[in-house]
């Protein structure tokens, strides 16, 4: 049986009285993509950031390719291979499509930060920021500012800053916020494709989506993990439709 490429283990935090995350156990297996489900304030993004190291945990652990990254912040955790996107967008609205996949290709590279002009003269920078782009379909308007990008542009152009890390697993918050039903399908289409190239932990709200592409679910509910399984097994949990889905799942 495969190991898990990222694993948390007994993973908690409170916000004073609130428990937003409590002995939370889970792992994502090559190849796969597992969601992360729940209603509002049931603690999704509190694991996220526990996950992506923007939180530091009370208990718990968390591995990456079998590595305890627990200590580690975002941009080292980042370094190690763990590629995350955002629910509410992190790019350079005034930097071109091609700068903003630099400034991830610089990281991958481990370099020190530097002036965008000698980055730009570097060919290997270059050349892995394009080959990212080109995966998602962006290079075609690499010299178009970030902000003139529709919405559902920059959603790829998030998961192209990712793919210049060459990670070893993504983390995405709701990747198809905001997307029509045209715009989800067609990011529902690309992450499938991913995650040939690396595991992905999803959370969403989209269920099409995350009935259409999630080998395995878990769901939240109040800070705590009440299942997991496949897509059948959740839709079939009395508990779960009680809890979030509805008898309509």
């Amino acid at each position: 049986m495969s190991e898990p490429i990222l694993s948390t283990r007994g993973l908690s935090k409170s916000f004073g009285a609130l428990k937003a995350a409590s002995d939370i156990t889970l792992d994502l297996k090559p190849g796969e993509i597992h969601a992360v489900i729940g209603p509002n304030g049931a603690g999704k993004s509190t694991l996220i950031g526990l996950i992506s190291g923007t939180l530091a945990p009370d208990d718990g652990q968390v591995a990456l390719a079998g590595q305890d990254v627990t200590s580690l912040g975002p941009e080292d955790r980042a370094k190690a291979g763990l590629g995350r996107t955002f629910q509410i967008s992190a790019l350079a609205m005034e930097d071109t499509v091609l700068e903003n996949a630099l400034l991830g290709a610089v990281g991958a590279t481990r370099q020190a930060r530097r002036l965008f002009s000698p980055v730009q003269r570097d060919t290997a920078l270059t050349e892995r920021a394009m080959t990212a782009l080109t995966r998602v379909g962006l290079d075609k308007v690499k010299d178009t500012r970030c902000a003139e990008l529709s919405h559902g542009q920059r959603r790829q152009l998030e998961v192209a800053v990712a793919l210049t890390l060459a990670p070893k697993a993504f983390v995405m918050d709701e990747p198809m916020a905001g997307l029509g039903a045209e715009g989800s399908k067609t990011m529902t289409g690309f992450l499938d494709t991913l995650r040939a190239e690396a595991p992905i932990l999803l959370v969403e709200h989209d269920m099409d989506a995350v009935f259409a592409l999630a080998d395995r679910v878990s769901v939240m509910v109040y800070g705590k993990l009440i299942a997991t399984g496949t897509v059948d097994e959740i839709r079939a949990s009395r508990d779960v439709q009680d809890a979030y889905l509805g008898s309509d799942a």
